[in-house]
């Protein structure tokens, strides 16, 4: 039996040649949640699990061709970016937001270094994605590093969460998912920031090096719950419980940092005659 695909999602972000992280990781997410996955692509990199080769960016008159050609036709349900590189690119996706994309969630990953320590956003472009961007964004995704480079300040520990997570929440126009994955312990603690409330989730850490693309897998399940009509709360709830077994379930594949399993969800004995 074939459920047709509910949701339609335009994601602006990098290639990752081992299909671990971006676009493939956020294709592979947004179809494994029975949504519609489109793309337009920002750069190529030369990536596995041990980490990134080379990266080749997409001149920004391409990468507007793409958006143009998939909004002009399929439209979309929500919006997602991954890796931006510079800020030409940025300002791509800042013009979608004004233009076509007015009013439709935009879901920000603020990618700004892979896991094994390669840059991908160049240093230059971090105010204009602090100063053009985020103030567009329904939901801004970062790590601590990230949040860090984006506040200009350390974050030491869990207590401090809450109040960076409302210190970046107010650089936005939306809301704001402060992940704690980065921190030592057996717990994790990520902190969901909004215009009035904040909210604190908390988990069980689950020992495994296999955990690349974590962050655009959570952001893609989140952008694709919001273009299928569910409130950000509840979005963030089913992502959450979505990364949580795709890294229980990960396929231990590659010889460093190894992909999760984003199909976990796929029922393997309906496609059986």
């Amino acid at each position: 039996m074939v459920t047709q695909a509910h949701g339609k999602v335009l994601i602006i972000a990098g290639s990752d040649s081992g299909g671990g992280a971006g676009i493939q990781a956020d294709i592979k997410t947004v179809t494994a949640l029975g949504g519609y996955a489109m793309t337009a692509i920002t750069a190529l990199t030369a990536q596995n699990t041990r980490g990134v080769h080379g990266v080749h960016a997409v001149p920004p008159a391409f990468l507007q061709k793409q958006i143009d050609a998939v909004m002009d036709d399929l439209g979309a349900d929500a919006l997602k970016t991954g890796m931006l590189h510079d800020a030409q690119t940025i300002e791509c996706v800042v013009e979608l937001a004004e233009g076509p994309g007015r009013g439709i969630p935009l879901v920000v990953d603020p990618v700004m270094v892979a896991q094994s320590g390669a840059q991908l956003l160049d240093p230059g472009a971090v105010e204009c994605l602090r100063e053009r961007l985020l103030p567009r964004a329904t939901l801004l995704t970062p790590n601590l590093p990230e949040a860090e480079v984006l506040l200009r300040q350390h974050i030491p520990g869990v207590d401090d969460m809450e109040d960076a997570a409302r210190a970046l929440q107010s650089m936005t126009g939306g809301a704001v998912l402060l992940k704690g994955g980065h921190l030592p312990g057996d717990s994790i603690v990520d902190v969901l920031a909004g215009p009035e409330d904040v909210r604190v989730y908390r988990h069980a850490r689950i020992h495994t090096h296999h955990t690349h693309g974590t962050g655009c897998t959570l952001a893609s399940a989140i952008a694709v719950a919001l273009a299928q009509s569910m409130s950000l709360e509840a979005a963030v709830e089913q992502a959450r419980h979505y990364l949580l077994e795709a890294i229980r379930t990960a396929p231990g594949f590659g010889g460093g940092g190894g992909p999760v399993n984003h199909c976990h969800t796929v029922d393997r004995g309906s496609l059986r005659p």
